[in-house]
């Protein structure tokens, strides 16, 4: 099973939505919201922190952002996101949203904004808005091969202006010159059946793109999964992919060339707090899963990372970063102990530790 690490508690602040990369001088770089409470984002600041030792022991927490304390607009940080790119720099994403919650904003008021590093995370630029309207945003996605190599991709969702019986649409944005100009939305997911958000988009060996959805209805259905064949400017139409009661996935490549996709289990049913955000999940899967047209072509080996024990729980944003000989860490925030708030908490583990079956019985 995963061993435990703490990344960061702090008695003032719940700290909340974490992801990681992993630099090219070989530390880990961990940012998260902190805010006065996953439903009181009256005070907000986007915080990073790092650690030189495979996440066993992280720094001082410090800032990315600047701190957001009821401010006169409404406007508050909610979920980053960040990636190393094939230049060695970091690019960390934010979504600012204002109104009274994540997702009661106006178009006009959910924007993303980049920073970025040169120097392994010591230092940052100052954010750089971006057209994205959306909230939750993907980490940027860089294309690495095939006829895009060099593109980038930004994705978030929104309730908003999704036309007639959708409630949300998952749309992207693509730029080929690193962000000095950028074409979109595409819509990556949308339906009048199912509320589809918070995607994560996979670049995948044979230049396909995948990208895996949460199901937000409350009803605990499957994740969801749509397919581009053209670099992100057009997508399939969407279909189940076998991790129930998917909340939030991270997907990535592992370099054995199975797919690691963390997420919250949330089983549906009746209330929210204590009952349902118990569970944080790690699901291993294949490429001939990722490219399935069929909710019965694809196969899924589901592990539990953590469960939180807290009886007002709140867990299962997560971000992982794999170590050149194998080694996965991940982040996800949970309440679980005494601590009176959200605290951001590590896992280190490696394949062998889920035991993937050779065939097909």
């Amino acid at each position: 099973m995963p061993t435990k690490h703490a990344v960061s508690r702090d008695p003032k602040w719940y700290e909340a939505f974490p992801d990681v990369t992993l630099t090219n001088d070989g530390r880990l770089v961990c940012v998260f919201a902190a805010c006065t409470h996953h439903g009181d984002r009256s005070r907000t600041q986007i915080m990073l922190v790092d650690s030189a030792d495979r996440g066993r022991t992280w720094g001082n927490k410090r800032a990315l952002s600047v701190e957001l304390d009821h401010d006169p607009q409404g406007w508050f940080w909610n979920c980053p996101r960040i990636v190393t790119l094939s230049d060695g720099r970091l690019a960390a994403v934010c979504d600012k949203i204002s109104g009274k919650g994540e997702g009661h904003s106006d178009a006009g008021q959910q924007t993303n904004w980049l920073w970025f590093s040169s120097d392994h995370g010591q230092s940052w630029s100052q954010p750089v808005p971006t057209p994205v309207a959306g909230i939750v945003p993907d980490r940027l996605i860089e294309l690495t091969h095939g006829p895009h190599a060099g593109r980038w991709l930004l994705s978030a969702h929104s309730k908003n202006n999704c036309g007639p019986g959708i409630v949300s649409a998952q749309r992207v944005w693509w730029s080929d010159d690193q962000g000095t100009s950028w074409q979109g939305p595409s819509t990556v997911a949308q339906s009048d059946q199912y509320f589809l958000c918070e995607g994560s988009i996979l670049h995948l060996p044979d230049d396909q793109l995948v990208c895996f959805l949460r199901e937000n209805s409350g009803k605990g259905f499957d994740a969801f999964k749509t397919l581009s064949n053209d670099g992100g400017q057009t997508w399939s139409q969407p279909v189940m992919f076998p991790l129930p009661g998917c909340h939030r996935p991270v997907a990535g490549l592992l370099q054995s060339g199975h797919v690691l996709i963390t997420h919250r289990f949330m089983q549906g049913g009746n209330g929210w707090v204590g009952w349902w955000t118990q569970n944080t999940f790690a699901g291993w899967t294949d490429l001939e899963s990722c490219l399935a047209t069929q909710r019965n072509q694809a196969r899924v080996r589901i592990m539990p990372l953590d469960f939180d024990r807290s009886p007002r729980s709140d867990c299962g944003y997560t971000g992982w970063a794999q170590f050149p000989d194998g080694e996965i860490f991940i982040v996800n925030y949970i309440v679980d102990d005494h601590h009176p708030l959200a605290q951001i908490r590590g896992y280190s583990l490696r394949e062998s530790d889920i035991t993937l079956p050779t065939e097909t019985p």
